[in-house]
């Protein structure tokens, strides 16, 4: 089949008599790549007359069919009830560019491109990485570093004031203190030190799995000319930052803040003061944890951080110390407001159960200063039930360092082996039973809530990875590759979730230093996704379609902050994901 032929197919499919308007979203697929030896499949859209199996054709850049085959029997979407058939080219394993073209008696579609090749995730995952410097707070981001993406410095932070309920009489209300660095939270202009915690442990945890891998990935960032890996030293200019939200007690500030969103503007023009808010204690043991971690992971880098190993230490203990003193303040804005002024509105990030936190922070100091006290203590604050990591929910980033350390306590990180390959089971059994996308992930409404493309597909991918490396099966990591090709594409709503990948990929993040460039949006940022709860209908013109299904509750709309905002922790998610599958290359 040649070129010419191939556009006529494509032409004549919008004459099809399905009701459905021919597109290459109807082939739903991952739209990044696939290693030649990956499993590949695509989920195409058909008819409801559509009983038979479409018949499949892959044709190569010009033009020549190089793989035909057939679909699988129509399936229901377990969500939405939608008709689609798969198809497994897993066979085609030459490097290059294809199209898949399906065919039944009521359909004709032509997939977006194809691509094949050695490595596809490595670009992906610097993009993912380099997402964090574009974030960055206090500095410029200047050429040749912002690649096509400069602007000014935002938020220097030198002259923030101690709001009312973080005041001590060391630090009264209104004193000024500096807590410059660090890297803006999501879509907004604020910093908060519970998210900032669990992005940098998973972050470290990353770098400690796959340090060769990472110590060769060039960022292309002003510290790319120091001695150190470009993702260790990203990271410092935001653990820097977290070392300034320690009060001189040890507690942790729960956040850096303006009292209300600032609009969509760039950042040289806000003009809202700046606070520091109430220490709270999941803060601070998040503080505690990534510290320690850090001082372990930097301690080969002394050299390029001098003292910082010290520092961290120290810092880790005193905030561990203020935590236990304190173990139960929790953040709850609407009873601070009432207490406190000027009233706070922004992100809560609202926790309250520090359990969790303990079992990280104690975890932590443990691998750190091998102190028995800390691992007695850890082991005490472990939960009795398995539940996946999130920044409000840590105790599964503890029970994956004992499973990677578990010298001393072999049998407690069997445990958590076995919990973690308990948890996975019955949605590796869905990949392979009732998903029209072949994914361990999005085969039930509930699991579409608010950051799902992160919380819920990258980490379980991730989960996959440990799982994978912990037992050597294979089909952990294939699991994990469905993941990915879930969050590139093969999903209900056929988005490419990375800002600047795919054919098809969000245009309108909400994300206000998307907004200032006129190129498009920063590339290598996650969407939070299709979310069922859609707690922004409504507000800014947000309406979603009439009887929308849970997987398909998604607008590529700028206000639309309750599917299509990035944040930190989504993108950790998603370069940790990428980069665990590409290493193995």
């Amino acid at each position: 089949m040649k070129k010419s032929y191939f556009l006529l197919v494509c032409a004549c499919a919008l004459l099809t008599g399905c009701k459905h308007t021919s597109s290459s979203l109807e082939i739903r697929l991952n739209q990044v790549g696939f290693r030649p030896l990956q499993e590949k499949t695509a989920t195409i859209d058909v008819c409801a007359a559509d009983a038979a199996p479409c018949s499949v054709s892959i044709l190569s850049a010009s033009g020549d069919t190089v793989w035909t085959g057939t679909a699988s029997p129509t399936m229901l979407n377990p969500i939405s009830g939608k008709p689609r058939q798969l198809v497994d080219f897993s066979t085609l394993t030459t490097p290059g560019t294809y199209h898949l073209i399906a065919s039944s008696p009521h359909h004709l579609t032509a997939s977006s491109p194809i691509t094949i090749s050695p490595r596809p995730y490595r670009f992906l995952t610097r993009q993912a990485l380099r997402a964090f410097y574009y974030q960055r707070t206090a500095m410029p981001i200047d050429e040749p570093y912002a690649e096509g993406y400069p602007r000014p410095a935002g938020h220097p932070d030198t002259l923030v004031l101690v709001h009312a309920s973080a005041a001590t009489a060391e630090r009264p209300e209104n004193t000024i203190i500096s807590s410059s660095g660090g890297w803006y939270d999501a879509g907004d202009y604020n910093k908060y030190v519970v998210n900032s915690g669990y992005t940098m442990g998973v972050f470290l945890m990353a770098y400690e799995q796959q340090r060769a891998y990472y110590d060769t990935l060039h960022l292309n960032i002003p510290e790319s000319t120091l001695p150190v890996p470009d993702m260790l030293a990203e990271a410092m200019y935001n653990i820097r930052w977290m070392m300034t939200m320690q009060d001189t007690d040890g507690g942790a500030y729960h956040k850096l803040t303006e009292p209300d969103f600032e609009g969509f503007i760039h950042p040289t023009e806000c003009q809202k003061p700046r606070y520091v808010v109430l220490k709270t204690t999941p803060a601070t043991l998040d503080l505690a944890a990534t510290l320690a971690l850090a001082a372990r992971i930097y301690a080969p880098y002394e050299h390029v951080y001098p003292g910082f190993v010290d520092e961290a230490t120290e810092a880790a203990k005193h905030a561990y110390e203020w935590a236990k003193a304190n173990p139960a303040i929790y953040y709850d804005q609407p009873a601070m407001n009432e207490q406190f002024t000027p009233a706070i509105t922004t992100g809560a990030y609202d926790d309250y159960d520090a359990q969790d936190e303990f079992y990280w922070a104690a975890t932590e100091l443990y691998l750190l200063t091998h102190d028995p006290v800390y691992r007695d203590e850890a082991l005490g604050y472990c939960p009795a039930q398995f539940t996946p990591a999130t920044w409000g929910n840590v105790a599964e980033l503890a029970s994956l360092e004992w499973m990677l350390h578990p010298a001393g306590v072999e049998a407690f990180a069997q445990e958590c082996q076995t919990a973690l390959l308990a948890h996975l089971q019955p949605y590796i059994e869905e990949a392979e039973s009732i998903s029209v996308h072949r994914s361990p992930y999005g085969n039930r409404a509930e699991d579409f809530f608010w950051g799902c493309n992160s919380e819920g597909c990258c980490w379980r991918g991730i989960e996959c990875l440990y799982a994978y490396r912990l037992t050597g099966n294979e089909l952990y990591r294939i699991n994990a590759e469905r993941c990915l090709n879930h969050v590139l594409g093969q999903n209900a709503t056929g988005y490419c979730f990375v800002t600047g990948f795919g054919a098809h990929s969000p245009q309108q993040p909400h994300h206000r230093l998307s907004n200032i460039y006129a190129n498009g949006p920063l590339p290598g940022f996650l969407i939070g996704g299709p979310n069922r709860e859609r707690q922004d209908e409504g507000i800014d013109g947000v309406q979603y379609p009439k009887n929308v299904s849970a997987d398909e509750s998604y607008l590529d709309f700028r206000p639309s902050y309750a599917t299509n905002e990035v944040t930190i922790n989504w993108n950790v998610t998603l370069f940790a994901l990428t980069a665990g599958l590409d290493a193995q290359q």
